[in-house]
């Protein structure tokens, strides 16, 4: 019984090898000759571009003592060197090109643009304190964005997670949910920023930081857009654009001896480049005798004013000045240019707007007036059992225009996506967004306008 099994085991291995030789050589085959007469080793190798090597390896038996060629033999004709070498270069070839079309497909497939966008917010989502119940009113903006962009055919995945300022931000990471996001908005605290730029560097996630907190990862991670505008970047493109725009006016800075003010910065600042230029400027004060605030105004050029507060008390009393002032003499030209913070004040001051042509430098404007607006309030009225709450900007109102922007960006461009100006025509409800690369960083909003109302009671948004 042993025997008998040692024998089939070793006929079933030497019939196995026999295969596997036999495989391998008819892979290396292609095709038979049979001999005619007078035909020789060489002349039969050269007729296939063989060499005599190459023929009597696909034919062993040539190797034998006492071999010899004859007629009607039939000989195995094997792929010359150069041709086994071409197969073998164009197999390489076509493995690569299918191993590249599956990277492709396999691109193609996890393209943000083709599938799903994972959106993850990361803000402080609660109703502890003032941060808490703002970033949740900007969050439902964003899901009404998102509710409206899924109605243009947009599949958004959103996730979010409450980061309070005393919260854990590397467990929140630690979420798989986290790692699969393609955008995240956040964070609202600075201490936040380390982990969430190297995690969103890490899993090349785009990561929006909405409000006003210091970022210096902005330098190196370009994966970053950070919408706030410091103070100072703000004034010096404010102080360009109103150099250029009154560069014929004489401009009248009105002093209110206001201590706690910080406009004086932006005043000073102006002063100091348009008096290099050789422009008008003269500075008087609120309290001045009407004598002494006339003399501070030209005949013979259009007037520009800036008030070195902005100050809602302040404001009134110049207002009070110069209609005083116009009063007597109505044929001066003034205009009036203001701060972001008059925005505030536009139900008291709206007819002096109107009267004085004012322009106000902003990077949002919220116009109760347009249709958009209340369209958007009635649907957040509808949608949360609530009225928004009254802040400038209206945060549910940003909270929509960044998600819109963002999510559309995306799905247009995908990650190449990097928020510059005119890359698709997003009307925005309130808060325009323009984004430009900082050196080798991320991106940082660059959008600046003046509000301007005019005296035939419209208002324009003059945006640079």
């Amino acid at each position: 019984m042993t025997r008998l099994l040692r024998y089939f085991l070793l006929t079933t291995l030497l019939a196995f090898t026999v295969s596997s030789v036999t495989a391998q050589q008819s892979s290396t085959i292609r095709g038979q000759h049979k001999v005619k007469k007078k035909e020789t080793i060489f002349g039969i190798s050269r007729e296939y571009g063989l060499t005599i090597e190459e023929l009597i390896k696909a034919n062993p038996e040539m190797n034998m003592p006492g071999y010899e060629l004859k007629k009607g033999m039939i000989l195995n004709i094997p792929y010359s060197k150069a041709d086994m070498e071409a197969a073998e270069a164009a197999k390489a070839v076509q493995t690569a090109q299918a191993r590249k079309a599956e990277e492709v497909a396999s691109a193609a497939a996890d393209d943000v643009r083709n599938r799903e966008i994972r959106l993850g917010i990361m803000l402080p989502l609660h109703n502890i304190n003032g941060d808490g119940r703002r970033m949740t009113e900007y969050y439902r903006g964003v899901l009404m964005a998102c509710d409206s962009l899924k109605k243009q055919g947009l599949s958004i995945d959103v996730h979010a997670w409450n980061t309070a300022e005393d919260g854990n931000i590397y467990k929140v990471l630690e979420d798989p949910a986290a790692a699969k996001c393609d955008l995240i908005i956040g964070p609202l605290y600075s201490k936040q920023m380390d982990a969430l730029s190297a995690f969103v560097a890490k899993h090349d996630i785009r990561l929006v930081i909405p409000f006003s907190i210091n970022a210096p990862q902005l330098t190196t991670n370009r994966n970053i857009f950070q919408v706030y505008q410091s103070p100072t970047e703000q004034n010096e493109v404010i102080i360009a654009r109103f150099i250029e725009r009154f560069k014929s006016y004489h401009t009248v800075v009105i002093d209110c001896n206001d201590s706690t003010s910080k406009k004086g910065t932006f005043t000073f600042s102006l002063r100091r480049q348009m008096e290099q230029r050789g422009m008008d400027v003269v500075v008087t004060n609120l309290k001045s005798t009407e004598a002494n605030f006339s003399r501070a105004f030209s005949r013979m050029k259009p007037n520009v004013v800036i008030l070195n507060t902005g100050r809602s008390q302040e404001l009134g009393v110049a207002f009070s000045k110069i209609n005083g002032l116009k009063a007597n003499e109505p044929e001066l030209d003034i205009t009036m240019f203001g701060y972001t913070d008059w925005l505030l004040y536009t139900r008291t001051y709206l007819e002096n707007f109107y009267k004085y042509n004012t322009y106000i430098p902003s990077v949002f404007y919220y116009n109760p007036l347009s249709v958009g607006t209340q369209r958007f309030e009635r649907k957040y009225r509808q949608n949360f059992r609530s009225d928004m709450q009254s802040s400038l900007p209206r945060f549910a109102i940003t909270g929509f225009d960044h998600a819109y922007f963002f999510l559309k960006g995306l799905h247009k461009y995908g990650k190449s996506f990097n928020g510059a100006d005119g890359m698709f025509g997003y009307p925005p409800v309130q808060t325009p967004l323009k984004f430009e690369r900082y050196d080798n960083g991320g991106l940082r909003n660059k959008t600046m306008m003046f509000i301007h109302y005019q005296p035939e009671h419209t208002v324009e948004t003059i945006k640079f």
